[in-house]
């Protein structure tokens, strides 16, 4: 996760981090990237039913729940683990998890326990009901997922109508003031929409819009051939820093982020090195703060039957399940060679990874990327757009 606002645009200096001691536990939401200790975000995918049919579904969502979903009491019993852990938020998904009928106490518990709870949702099942709920909950964060304008985002779901359901949704979460944003998976399919979205997070006032990088899993592994080129990506890392840019000058201070691809927090670096080199050093020392990818290490996943994954991406290797071990103890088992390897996955990258100068704050990309489509797991990310000579 790369904060575009907050290294392009200065909504964040180093100091903002360190005066809070970069620990996971303490530090405000918008700043948790940047923590030393990487006490893991967990993604739940607390269940695998999904009233859309997405393109891109990386959980291969179906209409119907999996028979082998955790129940509550054995979700109560991951929370808990999750809290003596350390773990600061909790990221409820799916499917749709507005579909399991006991989110809301599994919310209720989790803020509780003094974790953020947060939710990433196709947004068409939040009624004004529903959203006065979460906000009284203390929910921190709704995540809502959008493919572009209506024809394009009802096309991506499967769906005729899903995106004025989804925007409902947006104004619903809104009125009682429960923060909202949007999040947008980019390929060629869509990527033509971006100036579109950027137009839809000013006109509705929204606080934070998420850019995804395409990544090669679940139903997402049939649109390899639409992912961006590398020059289509510059491209598109060029455009969000500027309409990033506009939006602060015009005095709004909008969370813009792009997502699993960490060429972004180099490319962003060498752009400020020419236009602003003061901006640039800090730049730099936050960029070695965030460490770039955390999969396996501060980022993870628990899918609804239990399997524990390095994030939500690594359906395909499961660490073991919470049914038989705690979350805690498959997390920290380094007698896993794999596990043991994504705690130092710099060691054991190679090609140009290896040799890269931005390895120290890339930590070599996305692996699973580099799986999908080479078969191995250590192998360069194909993703990556910088130039050799940008990385010599």
């Amino acid at each position: 996760m790369v904060g575009v606002s907050k290294l392009y645009c200065g909504a964040v200096e180093a100091s903002d981090v360190l005066r809070y001691g970069r620990r996971a536990q303490d530090l405000p939401s918008h700043l948790l990237q940047f923590s030393a200790d990487k006490k893991p975000v967990v993604v739940w995918n607390i269940t695998k039913r999904c009233n859309l049919k997405c393109l891109h579904c990386y959980a291969q969502a179906t209409a119907t729940a999996a028979p082998d979903e955790l129940s509550y009491a054995e979700g109560l019993a991951l929370l808990q683990d999750l809290k003596d852990f350390g773990v600061p938020v909790v990221l409820f998904s799916g499917g749709e998890p507005l579909m399991r009928p006991n989110l809301l106490d599994l919310v209720d518990w989790t803020v509780a326990a003094g974790m953020r709870a947060v939710i990433s949702t196709n947004g068409t099942l939040i009624t004004r009901e529903m959203a006065r709920c979460l906000k009284n909950l203390g929910l921190s964060y709704v995540g809502i997922s959008l493919d572009g304008t209506a024809a394009t985002h009802d096309k991506f779901r499967g769906q005729p109508g899903s995106f004025a359901a989804a925007m409902n949704g947006v104004r619903h979460c809104q009125e009682p003031g429960l923060k909202v944003g949007l999040r947008f998976t980019i390929s060629r399919l869509n990527y033509q929409e971006v100036p579109a979205i950027f137009d839809l997070v000013e006109a509705y006032e929204i606080p934070r819009i998420c850019f995804y990088h395409l990544v090669y899993t679940g139903r997402g592994s049939r649109l390899v051939e639409q992912a961006l080129s590398h020059s289509q990506t510059r491209q598109m890392v060029d455009l969000i820093c500027a309409r990033t840019r506009r939006l602060f000058e015009a005095g709004r201070t909008v969370e813009v982020l792009t997502v699993d691809n960490h060429a972004d927090g180099p490319y962003i670096y060498l752009k400020l090195l020419k236009e602003d080199p003061l901006r640039a050093a800090q730049v730099l020392e936050l960029l070695k703060m965030n460490e770039g990818n955390s999969s396996g290490r501060g980022l993870g996943c628990v899918s609804w039957n239990g399997e524990v994954h390095a994030d939500q991406f690594w359906r395909h290797y499961s660490f073991g399940k919470v049914r038989e071990r705690p979350f805690s103890d498959i997390w920290t088992d380094l007698a896993n060679p794999l596990m043991a390897r994504l705690k130092e996955k710099k060691r054991y990258v190679t090609g140009r990874c290896a040799r890269c100068r931005w390895l120290d704050i890339c930590a070599g990309n996305f692996r699973v990327r580099a799986e999908a489509l080479t078969g191995d797991l250590w192998a360069p990310d194909p993703a990556c757009y910088l130039t050799d000579e940008e990385i010599s």
